[in-house]
């Protein structure tokens, strides 16, 4: 699984009562010390299933829960967790990462059942629970999951019946607003009913989750189809499947949506899960997602209305993913803001194109549409940096009123209620 094959046939000769043996150079971990000095290993205990490692001129390699781990030493003493080097009650490193010498070499090493214990040249010994390795391990950190998450489409969200959390609920209970937060951790969305259909009811909704951050559409803005702004939204006209501020160098993290009032037809809003669509692309044209999640891209907004005078640039890859586990996390996906592409060659300007061209055919898939009429009382929270949203043209005065929140206080209000985010 991990692109190569151990060299389980080197051995190494062990000198035991005056006689030379051969084992494998992976020494089991049940209780044994070993000297980094010595051309050999020297063990004392039987060999043990579970656990198993050997030390390389720069690094340790340590194969635990099925897990093969590669630490270099400087890694290996830049976390030590004593008390000397990580404060415990801060959770904050203590120890002078720049004073680590590049070159350092454990004078030696035990493993027992639990733990590995390092002891280096002056004498310091650092100690790590071999599921602490595991788990914050290079190796263990590709088969985690930064964000759980359920990816959909119109029919699998259905057919989740994922319910509305009550206004009041959400608002006054802790039980209401875990709910909500539950829901819109697992799925980018979640609407809560019953509220009052007034801006400054708008307001008191976000600020129950999260901070409001300032654009320059203002605090809470009104959406009408006034082109008061340069911005095709502000007109009747339908709006293709795209996410908002692609333009920022930070792209705003949630988006809330409430339908003051609607007299007349069609309006509907659009939604489609980002990561589901770009999940299809990983399955079906992996070359594809890759150059999808490394061209850098410039998007832009431009306007020149009234007293509106901006030009914003946001530069950044259509899919964001961590690089070790190639997991998603942010999509920019917005063609109407998309800048000229200027960034990268001709000849990678048309694969990517290509690449475009079959995630666009995801995201316009019908069966991955999931269409949603906003009637005043419902509101949408959107998580900006997975669902893509639209709508469909609409007659008659339309109102809706809306915010952008900071991503990291929804986290973190999710955080101090037990949710994993």
């Amino acid at each position: 699984m991990w692109g190569r094959r151990l060299a389980w046939l080197f051995q190494v000769p062990c000198q035991r009562g005056g006689s030379t043996r051969h084992h494998s150079p992976w020494l089991p971990c049940d209780r044994r010390t070993v000297l980094a000095a010595a051309a050999r290993w020297h063990h004392t205990a039987p060999e043990s299933l579970k656990c198993a490692w050997q030390l390389h001129g720069d690094h340790l390699e340590l194969r635990y829960a099925n897990t093969l781990m590669r630490f270099d030493f400087v890694w290996l003493r830049d976390h030590c967790r004593s008390t000397s080097c990580y404060n415990a009650k801060t959770n904050q490193r203590s120890l002078d990462t720049a004073s680590v010498d590049l070159g350092i070499k454990p004078k030696a090493v035990r493993v027992d059942e639990t733990t590995l214990f390092l002891t280096w040249p002056d004498g310091h010994v650092t100690r790590y629970g071999l599921e602490w390795l595991v788990k914050n391990s290079y190796e263990g950190q590709k088969q985690q999951v930064m964000h759980p998450r359920i990816l959909w489409n119109a029919e699998i969200y259905r057919q989740a019946q994922v319910p509305s959390v009550d206004c009041r609920s959400f608002l006054e209970t802790d039980e209401g607003l875990k709910e909500f937060l539950q829901n819109f951790l697992l799925y980018g969305i979640a609407f809560v009913e019953n509220v009052t259909p007034t801006k400054e009811d708008t307001e008191i909704l976000a600020e129950r989750i999260s901070l409001i951050r300032e654009t320059i559409y203002g605090r809470m803005w009104y959406f009408t189809s006034d082109f008061s702004r340069g911005d095709t939204a502000y007109t009747k006209l339908a709006l293709d499947r795209h996410t908002d501020t692609t333009y920022f160098q930070e792209p705003c993290g949630i988006q809330v949506f409430h339908c003051l009032k609607h007299e007349g037809t069609g309006g509907r809003t659009l939604l489609v899960d980002g990561f589901y669509a770009a999940e299809q692309v990983l399955r079906q044209a992996p070359d594809q997602f890759e150059l999808l999640s490394k061209v850098p891209l410039k998007h832009e907004y431009v306007e020149s209305v009234g007293g509106c005078h901006n030009h914003m640039i946001g530069v950044g890859p259509v899919l964001n993913v961590y690089p070790w586990n190639n997991e998603l996390y942010l999509i920019r996906y917005n063609n109407y803001d998309r800048a000229v592409i200027n960034t990268v060659p001709y000849d990678v300007v048309h694969r990517w194109y290509a690449a475009h061209r079959t995630l666009t055919a995801e995201l316009r898939r019908p069966e991955n549409e999931l269409w949603v009429k906003l009637k005043p009382g419902k509101a949408l929270f959107v998580d900006n940096w997975r669902i893509l949203h639209g709508r469909e043209a609409f007659t008659g005065y339309r109102q809706l009123c809306g915010c952008y929140l900071t991503r990291d206080d929804v986290l973190n209000t999710a955080r101090l209620l037990g949710l994993q985010a």
